[in-house]
């Protein structure tokens, strides 16, 4: 599944951040404890050297009791528990809030009257514990917020970074080359994008000369054939006139059939040829019933061939914009279609409704290949006589009535319909 860039590098962001966060909360959490416990052996520190300095020198054995019965903190006992100052922390129930808290404890060797004794004192932390999870629930936050806050400006700052390259996207992906409207990229004060931009009028330009040079060689070319193929059909109908063998009247009959194919190519070339340089600009209102009446004829005699049945089921009068001459080539290739591809004793349905044209005819009794249907020279059946030009020039003039061609099987039946 790809991502938008800015989502990509937005979320590598994010997630950087998010270990940065978490390290650094763990980090912080385990230095402000260390420091806290330092600071707190160093007060139970000072209270034992304020015993040793002001209470051990007159302090007696009998004061030992007396002395642990008002200190809880503070306490003597006999004999040397340790042999050297020794820190640590310890778990105790405290009865007063029920429950077990930590305390750092310091024991220390002393002698009283000379004999050994270990001086306990021993502070509760848990408030220091309550602090340093305060302060670093607080560090939390504010590193959120300010993870919150740089991803806000960097959203918006990339979106307004960006911004001339979607333009130029949002340019590319409505170009085509067959229309007459070039690309016009917002100009914009960044480097890279601006080289991209002039890279990509350099390479449209470069492909509209190209593909203009195309056309107009087609055109011409289709208009030099016109002539001599003209000549050659003129020559082969003289010659049939003629007294000839049934061999010579073959060959000739079958140079006739290819000259004839040869001439629609021609023309078929130089009718799309024509449509891409916009010779059929001119448009009137069009009474599609009447133009389908008026070839109706010719094409239930051509039809006569398969024997096909031709059917109008016309529901409303369609009236549309258009150019008179593309219209009737629309026509003409729908009918032409219908026949060409369908099967013997099959039919033809010529539908009008609404706003929609459509023909149905029997045929191949399968679904045909709707991305090639329409291409240039695209032929589902490559034993037809057609050109492969047909559906090409009936999509060429719907795009350019911004009319819409749909095409689909159903009920055994191929359907065209074209959406005015």
């Amino acid at each position: 599944m790809t991502k938008k860039l800015l989502q990509k590098t937005t979320n590598q962001f994010l997630l950087f951040s998010a270990i940065v966060l978490l390290i650094s909360g763990l980090i912080f959490y385990y230095i402000t404890n260390y420091f806290y416990i330092e600071e707190t052996d160093e007060f139970i520190e000072n209270h034992k050297k304020e015993f040793v300095k002001y209470q051990l020198p007159t302090f007696k054995i009998s004061d030992v009791s007396l002395w642990n019965k008002y200190n809880k903190n503070e306490i003597l006992i006999p004999s040397h528990r340790v042999t050297k100052d020794t820190y640590f922390t310890k778990i105790y129930y405290v009865q007063i809030e029920e429950e077990k808290q930590p305390f750092r404890e310091l024991n220390s060797p002393i002698f009283i009257e000379g004999k050994p004794y270990t001086y306990t004192v021993k502070i509760n932390i848990i408030k220091n514990k309550h602090l340093v999870r305060s302060i670093a629930k607080l560090f939390f936050i504010i590193i959120i917020i300010l993870m919150l806050g740089i991803l806000i400006i960097v959203k918006i700052s990339s979106k307004r970074l960006w911004k001339p390259f979607y333009d130029t996207l949002q340019q590319i992906q409505g170009f085509e080359l067959d229309k007459n409207k070039t690309p016009v990229f917002i100009s914009t004060k960044i480097d890279e994008f601006d080289q991209l931009n002039k890279s990509l009028s350099k390479l449209i330009e470069k492909n509209i000369s190209i593909y203009k040079s195309q056309r107009e060689f087609v055109e011409n070319a289709a208009h030099e054939l016109q002539t001599p193929l003209a000549l050659f059909q003129t020559k082969i109908d003289t010659l049939l006139q003629l007294e000839l063998s049934k061999e010579q009247s073959s060959i000739l009959s079958s140079l006739n059939n290819d000259v004839s194919r040869f001439n629609r190519l021609n023309k078929n070339l130089l009718l799309l040829s024509k449509i891409d340089n916009g010779n059929y600009l001119e448009k009137n209102i069009i009474i599609l019933n009447d133009f389908i009446n008026k070839h109706l004829d010719f094409f239930t005699e051509q039809a006569k061939a398969k024997n096909l049945s031709i059917v109008t089921e016309f529901n409303t009068e369609l009236s549309i914009t258009g150019n008179s001459s593309l219209t009737e080539v629309l026509i003409n290739n729908l009918f032409l279609n219908a026949i060409r591809h369908n099967v013997m004793n099959g039919k033809i349905i010529i539908r009008i409704e609404d706003n929609m044209l459509t023909f149905l005819n029997t045929g191949q009794p399968k679904l045909m290949v709707i991305d090639k249907l329409f291409n240039r020279f695209s032929k589902t059946n490559p034993s037809s006589q057609g050109n492969g030009l047909g559906l090409a020039i009936i999509k060429k003039i719907t795009e350019l009535n911004q009319w819409q061609i749909n095409y689909a099987f159903d009920n055994n039946l191929h359907v065209f319909s074209i959406k005015f």
